[in-house]
């Protein structure tokens, strides 16, 4: 792997270990928000294999499904996964009257752990 992809991969192993401490001390947006930039590093570290670098969130999710779960190389719920931490995310983040409820938090950093093991997975498989 390249320094670049180690260091990505490092930033998502962080974010989601962020996004566990910040759900335990009750601060749920934060933590979702949290383990939505672990998948994000992590799509941008199999997007960098690629040469590809985005500015826009919504191109890394839109390239992330294109060449890696429509090919199959990555199940199709990660791509929903990663759309729906997005979402919940922008909540967390911009939302000024509700706080995300902890079960949302439980289920992205749940899904957050699950893509990041799988990245991981086929960044060892690719040559």
């Amino acid at each position: 792997m390249t320094p670049e992809v180690e260091v990505l991969l490092g930033k998502a192993r962080r974010s989601l270990a962020n996004a566990r401490r910040s759900t335990d001390g009750g601060d749920h947006d934060f933590a979702t928000s949290r383990a939505y930039y672990a998948m994000f590093y992590a799509a941008e570290a199999l997007l960098i294999v690629e040469g590809l670098t985005f500015s826009k969130h919504s191109a890394v999710i839109s390239e992330f499904t294109r060449l890696f779960v429509r090919p199959g190389k990555l199940p199709e719920n990660l791509a929903i996964d990663f759309r729906e931490a997005f979402e919940q995310r922008g909540v967390g983040d911009y939302g000024f009257v509700e706080n995300l409820p902890p079960e949302t938090a439980a289920r992205v950093i749940a899904n957050a752990a699950t893509f990041v093991d799988a990245v991981e997975r086929l960044l060892r498989e690719e040559p």
